[in-house]
């Protein structure tokens, strides 16, 4: 009988597909602090919308005198400098535009590529600069797993933009401020956001013929796979399937990359990690995921979805995943939209 996987829930999100715990942009001080950097958009899809369910524009935050005030370099292409007059005290988030960017509106739900500085607002003090020298960094426009105040900051935005925001400590860390970051319980922090653009939420590349032996996959209109395993025993070593060819880059060893995902178990069909319907795009290194993983992407091109059967050794090994599901014995099957790189 051939097993057909659905999209329970999983809590544990890319559990399994990072050597190392999740990273998130959650907080700034995984931009400074642990080097977390976005991956440049190395083509676009003209037709990349945000889904049916995030079609209403996110919340907007007003300009005020002390976003204003800040005095913002205005080449967007480097990174900016900043004069503050004081130290800044806002009761809640300003957020002014500094340049007008001439490109479309963004929409709450789609994920952006950003370039983004920090600064103390007591201070002036540069805290972080990421996406100018190196690749940008995605951000989902309304995403609740970001700093608010860097929520506040993309949200109404078009591509292009040059925005600040002076954030209080309620819209960014709260009473306890960030010691690793030099950022005080006190202090007000200043964002410059340079919206770069918008990714595609899946893959674009041209349809290929399937692959006799491999599972099947069948794609919802957002993208999200149903995948059906064959009535076989796994293949015992890697075995990698071009679903879709994309036009863009081609991913380098070693290269950051932005993709969607789902991950199974060959033998149960189980779906034990996913980026559909949860965290939406995600991005890591190729050099940062499991073996298996990373050779399928390398050598592949942005736009193209790809199937890939990975044996246990170039998985997680005789120890397998446990807090995933995993055994020693399993062997894993992912769909992988790759939708940039750096």
């Amino acid at each position: 009988m051939q097993q057909t996987t659905d999209l329970p829930p999983s809590d544990e999100r890319f559990l399994s597909v990072r050597k190392l715990p999740l990273l998130t942009v959650a907080a700034v001080a995984s931009l400074a602090v642990l080097g977390l950097a976005g991956c440049s958009a190395s083509s676009s899809d003209p037709s990349a919308s945000p889904s049916a369910s995030s079609a209403a524009a996110a919340d907007c935050t007003d300009s005020g005198s002390i976003s204003d005030g800040v005095k913002v370099s205005e080449d967007t292409t480097t990174k900016p400098t900043i004069t503050i007059d004081g130290p800044l005290k806002a009761d809640a988030t300003e957020r002014t535009v500094v340049v007008k960017g001439d490109g479309d509106a963004v929409e709450a739900g789609q994920q952006l590529e950003v370039a983004i500085a920090a600064f103390n607002g007591t201070t002036g003090a540069e805290i972080t600069a990421n996406g100018y020298d190196d690749a940008a960094i995605p951000i989902t426009v309304g995403d609740a797993n970001f700093l608010p105040g860097i929520v506040k900051a993309v949200n109404c935005s078009n591509v292009g933009d040059r925005v600040v925001a002076v954030v209080p400590p309620a819209d960014a860390f709260q009473d306890q401020g960030s010691p690793d970051l030099g950022v005080g319980a006190d202090d007000n922090i200043v964002f410059v956001v340079d919206v770069r653009s918008v990714l595609p939420s899946k893959a674009w590349g041209e349809d290929q013929p399937p692959v006799d032996g491999m599972p099947t996959v069948e794609l919802a209109d957002d993208g999200t796979p149903t995948v059906t395993i064959p009535d076989a025993p796994a293949p015992t070593d890697l075995k990698i399937a071009v679903l879709k060819k994309g036009d863009g880059d081609t991913v380098a060893d070693g290269a950051t990359v932005t993709v969607q995902y789902q991950g199974l178990l060959w033998d149960s069909g189980t779906i034990f990690d996913q980026s559909w319907g949860k965290s939406g795009p995600v991005q890591f290194q190729t050099s940062g995921v499991v073996q298996g993983f990373g050779q399928a992407l390398v050598g592949q091109t942005v736009g193209s979805q790809i199937l890939v059967s990975i044996p246990p050794a170039l998985g997680y090994g005789d120890a397998g995943q446990p807090d995933a599901g995993i055994s020693g014995t399993d062997t894993l099957v992912f769909v992988i939209d790759i939708l940039a790189t750096a």
